[in-house]
C-alpha cells in the first residue's frame, strides 16, 4: 500500500492540470469571469482536501448554464472526470423516489395517508399504522442503519421487496408521527409502495415518469453487475482514526491521507433511498423540472418543500423528500448524500432560480467552502458571507 501511495502521488499532482483542461468541456452561458472564479474555487478545494474527481453543474435563472468535470474519475487508469461522469447519488435518491410517490398521489393512484400495506404487503403490520406521508418526512418510526456494516452491505437483492428483509420484522422505534428519525430503510418501503401503486417496477416507472420528462438520460439504478458507461470509481482517504483502528501489520503498509479503493458495497439493499447513479447535470435537470413545474403541480411542489411537524408541533427541517432551510439568507431546498465511494449535494434557491449539483468520488468531502464560493458568484455577491 505504501507503493500505491507513491504511485498515486504524481497522479494526484495532475489534478490541478486536469481541472484546467476540464474547462474545455464547459457548456456554460456564464460570463467568463464567473467561470474563472468558480473553477478557481473548485481547484482550490480539490487541492486542499486532496480529492480524486468531481463534477459540478449549475443553473442560473432556471437554465443549466454550466457543467464540468475536474480531477480523475479513475485513479488507477488516469481517466479524467468530465461533465458526463456518472457517480453514485447516495441519498439524493430520496427526493427522486419522493417525486415518483407524489406523481402517483397527484394521479389519485396513491393515498399518502393510507396504511402502506395497501400498496406494500411485503411490509408487515405494526402496532400503529404507517403512511407514505410519514415515511417521506422520516416520521414513520422505521430505523436507519444499526451499524456501519449495514451501510456497506455486499449482499445483492434482485427486488425491492426482498431488500426489506433486513429490517421489516423489527419493531418501530416509536409511534409514527411522534419523532423525526432519518431512515434510508423507510425509503426502501416507499419504493415498494411505488411499485404496488403503479403496477410497474421502480426503475421502469422512474424512467418513464421522471427521468424521461426531466431529460435525465444518464440516471439509473446503481446495478453492481451492469456495465454503466462513464461510471466513476469510488475512493476513501485513510483518516487518522481509521489508521489507528488497523492492526499493526496493516499500519506498517498504510498511509494516512492516501487514497484507497472504497469499501465494496452493493446498493441493491437500499435502491429507493440510496441506490441510483447520475451525473451532476442530470441532478440539475431534476431541480429545473421542479422549478418549471414539468413533473409536478406547483401546489404539490410546495407541499414537498414545506417543513413537516411532529404530532406535538415542532418543525423537523425536512419536507417530503427534501431538506428545507436557508442559504445566504435565501430560502433553499436541498439534499446531500454520503456513501461508499461518493459524496454528493443538490441545492435549489427557488426564488432566485439557482441550482447547484456537486458529485465527488472521494468520501468525506466537506462542500461548505465550495458552496459558499459558488453561491456568491451565482448570487452576484462580492464575497461569500462568513458562516
Amino acid at each position: 500500500m505504501r507503493r500505491l501511495a507513491r504511485l498515486l502521488a504524481p497522479v494526484l499532482s495532475l489534478i490541478l492540470l486536469l481541472a484546467a483542461a476540464g474547462a474545455a468541456q464547459t457548456v456554460a452561458q456564464l460570463p467568463p469571469e464567473s467561470v474563472q472564479k468558480i473553477e478557481a474555487a473548485i481547484s482550490s478545494e480539490m487541492a486542499r482536501q486532496n480529492l480524486a474527481g468531481m463534477s459540478v453543474a449549475i443553473a442560473v435563472d432556471n437554465r443549466l448554464v454550466y457543467a464540468n468535470g475536474f480531477g480523475l474519475a479513475d485513479l488507477e487508469n488516469s481517466v479524467p472526470a468530465t461533465a458526463e461522469t456518472v457517480y453514485r447519488t447516495a441519498s439524493i435518491a430520496k427526493p427522486i423516489t419522493a417525486t415518483g410517490i407524489m406523481l402517483l398521489a397527484e394521479q389519485g393512484k396513491l393515498d399518502l395517508d393510507a396504511p402502506i400495506q395497501k400498496y406494500c404487503p411485503a411490509f408487515p403490520d405494526k402496532p400503529w399504522p404507517v403512511t407514505a406521508r410519514q415515511l417521506l418526512g422520516h416520521l414513520g418510526g422505521i430505523r436507519h442503519y444499526k451499524s456501519g456494516g449495514e451501510a456497506t452491505g455486499t449482499k445483492h437483492y434482485f427486488t425491492i421487496a426482498d431488500s426489506l428483509d433486513t429490517f421489516k420484522d423489527e419493531p418501530l422505534l416509536h409511534e409514527p408521527g411522534s419523532k423525526y428519525q432519518y431512515s434510508t430503510y423507510g425509503y426502501s418501503v416507499l419504493g415498494c409502495v411505488l411499485e404496488g401503486a403503479s403496477g410497474m417496477s421502480y426503475e421502469d416507472f422512474l424512467r418513464a415518469r421522471v427521468f424521461g420528462p426531466a431529460g435525465m438520460s444518464q440516471t439509473r439504478t446503481d446495478n453492481h453487475y451492469e456495465l454503466i458507461p462513464r461510471r466513476a470509481r469510488g475512493y476513501q482517504k485513510l483518516s487518522q482514526r481509521q489508521y489507528d483502528s488497523l492492526p499493526e501489520a496493516a499500519q506498517r503498509i498504510a498511509q494516512v491521507g492516501a487514497h484507497y479503493n472504497a469499501d465494496m458495497h452493493d446498493t441493491s439493499m437500499k435502491v429507493p433511498g440510496g441506490g441510483l447513479v447520475s451525473t451532476a447535470a442530470d441532478l440539475v435537470r431534476l431541480a429545473l423540472a421542479y422549478q418549471n413545474n414539468t413533473l409536478l403541480k406547483a401546489e404539490t411542489k410546495q407541499q414537498m418543500w414545506t417543513r413537516q411537524r411532529t404530532k406535538d408541533g415542532p418543525e423537523t427541517g425536512y419536507g417530503l423528500g427534501w431538506g428545507v432551510g436557508e442559504f445566504h439568507g435565501h430560502a433553499s431546498v436541498s439534499h446531500g448524500g454520503a456513501q461508499a465511494g461518493t459524496r454528493t449535494f443538490l441545492g435549489i434557491l427557488p426564488e432566485q432560480g439557482i441550482v447547484v449539483a456537486l458529485m465527488c468520488n472521494t468520501e468525506g468531502v466537506d462542500f461548505g467552502v465550495l458552496l459558499d464560493a459558488i453561491g456568491a458568484v451565482a448570487l452576484g455577491e462580492e464575497a461569500a458571507p462568513k458562516k
